[in-house]
């Protein structure tokens, strides 16, 4: 990604208009690992082997700087990690709000998370499905395997929730299902609508026909996907290490770059088969830029039980359900994330230690 913005990012700045904010991660990621950003001098200390290491730009939309970050929120989350089945939800808005995403991307994805969990709440509070609190994390992709704008939450939704005297209720599903889904995507298609006109009331977004774009919208069935429950935490955790970092395309996917075109590799929903697309440099570029997000939009977030502030109330309920069941085996600790050892790419056995700070590069005046 670094390569084809470094050598194609000049000429889409100077025919294309984008914010500023978009401007400093295209610099950020052709920057990244460069002297640019500076490093450290490292050394073995068994065959005295030099090399320079360079400083990561750290961004999240840079396909470099995830493995880390992706690890250590993991690591970070474990002890919220109940006992119970956990059900993989998507909410995806249609695409005739597309361009509504481009023009107000803070405002429409910040209704996109709203709404999604306002749907699970309204069916958790619901006797009939559930009659406790319940809890959700959300983590945003807006984007398709194609790269184009396709934006959605994956939710992670636990199969049950918290009464009113703070015990554990499993849903009407016993764990096998959530909620009905067609009718999970009825409430969700008319509460996003709502608070859409609300953002048109208080004039935080812009919208000609904005009537006539929700009864169109009313017309189309919003479908709600949900998988079947997570075997255990192995699940939830290999859930959290596939969704919680990726950007919009990994490195691993661009193929090639020649003659003008970027040639990467997508995976075809509808035929479930491997494929491969080419486009045009300046049109790659245009189609990752879209998915840039606005400075400080937080696009994971948790809800509910799972919410930050009841992480006391989790552990509780975590150690009595553990002591209902009588499990006999000793629940995974997981320790706190570590950078590994660099081993010497050149002796092969010692460990390289940083032994003095490189100073970034700066380009001229």
């Amino acid at each position: 990604m670094a390569g084809i913005l470094g050598q194609y990012g000049d000429d889409f700045l100077k025919s294309h208009k984008v914010s500023y904010q978009k401007r400093k991660v295209i610099r950020a990621i052709v920057n990244c690992r460069t002297a640019a950003l500076g490093g450290h001098l490292q050394s073995c200390p068994d065959c005295d082997h030099q090399r320079i290491a360079y400083n990561s730009c750290r961004n999240r939309h840079c396909p470099k700087c995830q493995v880390q970050q992706r690890e250590k929120w993991i690591r970070a989350r474990m002890e919220q990690v109940l006992p119970v089945p956990y059900f993989h939800v998507v909410f995806t808005i249609p695409s005739e709000l597309n361009q509504l995403c481009m023009a107000y991307p803070k405002q429409l994805y910040n209704t996109l998370f709203s709404a999604s969990w306002k749907t699970i709440g309204i069916f958790s509070d619901d006797p009939v499905h559930l009659g406790a609190r319940s809890g959700m994390t959300g983590i945003l992709h807006t984007w398709g395997q194609n790269l184009s704008l396709h934006p959605h939450i994956h939710c992670l939704v636990p199969s049950g929730g918290i009464d009113y005297q703070n015990n554990w209720k499993e849903g009407r599903g016993k764990g096998k299902f959530l909620f009905p889904v067609k009718a999970m995507g009825q409430i969700f298609r008319a509460v996003f609508l709502k608070q859409l006109k609300q953002l048109k009331i208080k004039g935080e977004i812009d919208h000609a026909d904005l009537q006539g774009l929700v009864n169109a919208l009313f017309e189309k069935s919003w479908v709600v996907y949900a998988k079947r429950p997570f075997a255990g935490a192995t699940g939830v955790i290999e859930y959290l290490g596939r969704y919680s970092h990726k950007v919009a395309i990994s490195n691993n996917r661009i193929k090639a770059i020649e003659d003008g075109k970027v040639h990467f590799s997508y995976k075809n929903y509808r035929t479930h088969q491997n494929s491969q697309m080419h486009l045009g440099a300046q049109e790659f570029i245009r189609r990752f830029v879209q998915h840039i997000l606005p400075k400080g939009f937080v696009r994971i977030r948790h809800f509910g039980i799972c919410a930050s502030r009841n992480k006391a109330l989790l552990s509780d309920i975590k150690n009595r359900l553990l002591k209902k069941r009588s499990l006999k085996t000793k629940p995974v600790v997981y320790p706190q994330w570590s950078p590994k050892p660099i081993i010497c790419p050149k002796c092969k056995k010692g460990i390289v230690k940083n032994i003095r700070a490189i100073l970034p590069i700066r380009a001229g005046p």
